[in-house]
């Protein structure tokens, strides 16, 4: 055997240390404290932060200040970004299809199809974000001298507990809408599958996304959603990834400041999106002006 092989059998792996995305950076949970994850034949895979309750708090409040800026943006400009992050996606399908295939247990080509369903899925939404307000919204009649025009504005912060079962897809079908509609997201990923998510971070932080409108957290899902459906600076909660007795408790919390609170359902991910779930974060404002004389 050449020295050259020698050296090449001798090269040790580099592994991917995976961290979680707040306000835009890559920060390790602030307790320090990380969770073995494995395939679906308990295998290891990687070692993924096990964020605490102040991870969760840190991600609201760069959520709370991200929401200005991006709610403001046009409707055009949000479209931008979420077409950006599928094009970003497109040439990172190989990285994202082995992911998928190890968290899921799925044969590479099933993965790819998820993957690849999963970009169509922001560039479906992308296509949606300037298109909403004319579903949502519009003029109304009304008896007497007024314009009366109803239009569509985003909830605020909304903590998504993304569905356990589809790392990938799945998540995408819950990050999507939200942020589509100018809301900003806190989203807890799924608790045995996490590692998707976290490489999303990767994609969200160039794809010209500001920092803050996406943050994803990884761990153990009911200690970071309770803090978050207790949260008063947080305006809405999707409880897709939590069990039914979970699902109860955090809606009995989520009352405290009236959120929005989207129940868990049945989903197939992979049929068609509608626009279910960009109508769920979204308040309407009437306006009332009198037409003069």
């Amino acid at each position: 055997m050449s020295e050259k092989s020698e050296k090449h059998d001798e090269r040790l792996s580099v592994l991917k240390t995976y961290k979680l995305f707040v306000g835009g950076t890559f920060p390790r949970s602030e307790s320090g404290r990380v969770y073995e994850v494995t395939d679906s034949q308990d295998r290891w895979l990687a070692n993924a932060p096990l964020a605490s309750r102040k991870d969760a708090r840190d991600a609201v409040v760069a959520a709370r200040k991200a929401f200005g800026g991006w709610s403001g943006a046009t409707a055009y400009n949000r479209g931008q970004i979420l077409y950006r992050i599928a094009e970003m996606l497109e040439g990172r399908r190989d990285q994202f299809g082995h992911e998928v295939a190890r968290a899921e247990g799925l044969s590479r080509t099933k993965a790819t199809a998820a993957v690849e369903a999963a970009i169509d899925r922001w560039v479906w939404y992308a296509g949606w974000t300037d298109k909403i307000a004319q579903v949502a919204g519009g003029g109304n009649p009304v008896a007497g001298p007024f314009f009366n025009v109803s239009s569509p504005e985003p909830t605020g912060v909304v903590a998504v507990l993304a569905p356990q079962e589809s790392s990938f897809l799945g998540l995408v079908s819950v990050i999507a809408p939200v942020i589509a509609t100018g809301n900003t997201a806190v989203v807890v990923a799924s608790e045995t599958s996490p590692l998707p998510a976290l490489s999303l971070g990767e994609v969200l932080a160039t794809s010209d996304l500001p920092g803050g409108v996406v943050n994803v957290l990884s761990g153990r899902t009911a200690e970071i959603a309770a803090p978050l459906a207790a949260h008063q600076d947080v305006n809405a909660i999707d409880l897709t990834g939590a069990g039914e007795a979970l699902a109860k408790e955090l809606e009995i919390a989520a009352a405290d400041n009236l959120k929005r609170v989207l129940r868990p359902q049945p989903v197939d991910w992979a049929a068609d999106p509608g626009t279910g779930r960009l109508l769920a974060f979204l308040e309407t404002k009437t306006v009332w002006h009198p037409m003069g004389v």
